[in-house]
């Protein structure tokens, strides 16, 4: 079965202390089930213009922001499947749209203009992102890997619940089958956690959250990559590691 490649939901994200993750864990057992992945690593380039234009709006927190990335499931081959995703939010709704492609026909279209055949339902999607990537003519510029475990509700399979740890990056090998090491970020001791839903969340799940202290916060793993280094002229970046100048 294919996977999904259109979404709009309201995206929420909370930084958890290993306490809180912990303290979480038997609530959500009762509720939630395993996705059909168990625990996994994904890996991600994002695209950005030359002077990350992109990035940068996006931390002024405007009403309507958009990313494009190329990410993967795993580190993978060159005919394994990856997804291009258009990442949209427009007043807190998330919209995402995505095709997916080979490694090696996405690296092509991206790096050479080369569009590749993609399935009919699909057309529209690549429509878009090829008027994305002839209007901001973006480059990537940063290549961010995870691991994540992911949750959803068996009576209501659009909430998912997602816990991101070990989050790491790197400027340099910006390619997917290239592995998955990274320095980590300053979030990198904590578990990033996004609660994904269509609608109002559950009551059993907002008092849970009350509970045990846990608020929303508003993060992304780009925007702080940017922040704590890319936008730093102190730091260097030698033989794959980052130092200071």
């Amino acid at each position: 079965m294919s996977a999904q490649t259109t979404f709009a939901r309201i995206e929420k994200k909370y930084l958890l202390t290993p306490q809180q993750y912990h303290a979480l864990s038997g609530v959500l057992a009762q509720h939630l089930e395993p996705d059909a992945y168990g625990r996994y690593s994904i890996g991600n380039i994002y695209y950005d213009t030359g002077d990350y234009a992109l990035v940068r709006h996006s931390l002024e927190k405007p009403v309507y922001k958009e990313k494009l990335r190329l990410r993967s499931y795993g580190v993978p081959g060159d005919e394994d499947i990856t997804f291009l995703e258009l990442k949209k939010k427009y007043k807190g709704i998330v919209y995402k749209r995505r095709v997916e492609l080979p490694l090696a026909a996405a690296r092509a279209y991206l790096a050479g203009g080369k569009k590749p055949a993609c399935k009919p339902e699909q057309q529209q999607i690549l429509n878009e992102i090829d008027y994305f990537l002839h209007f901001y003519k973006p480059e990537p510029k940063v290549y961010l890997a995870y691991d994540r475990e992911a949750y959803f509700d068996p009576s209501q399979p659009e909430l998912r619940i997602t816990f991101d740890q070990n989050i790491r990056w790197r400027t340099y090998d910006l390619e997917l089958s290239a592995g998955d090491e990274g320095s980590g970020l300053s979030i990198a001791g904590q578990i990033l956690m996004e609660i994904k839903i269509p609608g109002a969340m559950p009551l059993w799940l907002s008092r849970t959250l009350s509970e045990n202290g846990i608020f929303p916060t508003s993060i992304s793993k780009y925007g702080c990559c940017y922040t704590e280094f890319l936008s730093q002229p102190q730091y260097i970046f030698i033989g794959g590691m980052t130092h200071a100048c």
